[in-house]
């Protein structure tokens, strides 16, 4: 008869996780004699010691760390498994993630979401931003089911469909302080490679990442996302091109100036895209969502 539960493997998680017994028992909603209790017994029945005990705090052993290494694989394991039971008895995800690329607003779906809960209240939602291809790698490695506003082309070798939903555009601006603000010609290469660009830096894990209107060598911030970017170019500490849905009142207040470059950036096709096979109650319910009500033009709202 094995002598581990799934309920003492959460148990010692939790514990280590938190680093005490009286924190544990606290996130599981649990008396701390109880906890006790249950790392008591199973070092008994295992007859291995699993945790050193400093006062009220206490650290994982050897032992203890190899049974949590494996132990974590069980407890994710009897998770998805739970979740994938759930789904075939009620249709409906019990999670759903959406990626959103960070140049549109996950505070443009707001009405959507309230739809989504009155449909759907036992799927568990969640929103994340990505940057350049990060949002295909968020959907091609299992960290999102959903992507909204994904830009450019997705990568090669499919697993995916992807429908277009708009276009967006971008103008190059400067601050009206920023050096190349007095410039009066179109700018050209040797001009821009005097000065420091601003860029957000993809959050590809496994695809590869994307550079878009770096020149060889420029000295560039590498922002972690659009908004930061934004911010970094109207405070004047760099240059770059940005949605012209974003500044077009800062534009018209003077505190962008828009600048003619001999190199403009094309505009880029937006997609919803997701897993080729996959078609759960949520996946449909967004798709149909989106497909009747997304627009470009309300996910790049005005920050």
């Amino acid at each position: 008869m094995l002598k581990l539960s799934l309920d003492a493997l959460l148990t010692v998680d939790t514990i280590a996780r938190r680093g005490s017994f009286a924190a544990a028992a606290k996130e599981l909603f649990r008396v701390p004699s109880t906890i006790s209790y249950t790392v008591s017994k199973l070092e008994e029945d295992l007859g291995v010691q699993l945790f050193e005990r400093f006062g009220p705090r206490v650290e994982l052993t050897a032992a203890g760390a190899e049974l949590l290494k494996e132990g974590r694989y069980l407890l994710k394991a009897a998770g998805d498994l739970e979740r994938r039971v759930r789904r075939v008895a009620s249709g409906w995800e019990t999670e759903f993630t959406i990626a959103i690329d960070s140049m549109c607003s996950p505070c443009a779906l707001m009405d959507d979401i309230t739809a989504f809960y009155e449909a759907a209240d036992q799927t568990r939602l969640r929103l994340r931003k990505e940057e350049l291809s990060g949002t295909w790698d968020a959907l091609l490695e299992r960290r999102a089911d959903l992507l909204v506003g994904a830009a450019g082309s997705g990568p090669s070798g499919g697993g995916y469909t992807a429908e277009p939903i708009g276009t967006v555009s971008f103008v190059f601006v400067v601050a009206p302080k920023h050096p190349l603000a007095q410039v009066a010609h179109p700018l050209s290469k040797s001009d821009l490679g005097a000065h420091r660009a601003v860029s957000v830096a993809d959050s590809a894990r496994q695809l590869q990442a994307r550079t878009v209107g770096l020149l060889f060598g420029q000295d560039t911030i590498s922002a972690p996302d659009m908004q930061t970017k934004y911010d970094f170019q109207r405070a004047g500490l760099g240059f770059g091109f940005l949605p012209a849905a974003w500044v077009g009142a800062d534009i018209a207040a003077g505190r962008l100036i828009v600048k003619e470059v001999e190199e403009p950036k094309p505009d880029e096709t937006l997609y919803l895209a997701w897993r080729t096979g996959e078609d759960g109650a949520a996946l449909r319910w967004w798709r149909q969502r989106l497909r009747g009500s997304a627009s470009v033009g309300r996910l790049l709202e005005p920050r």
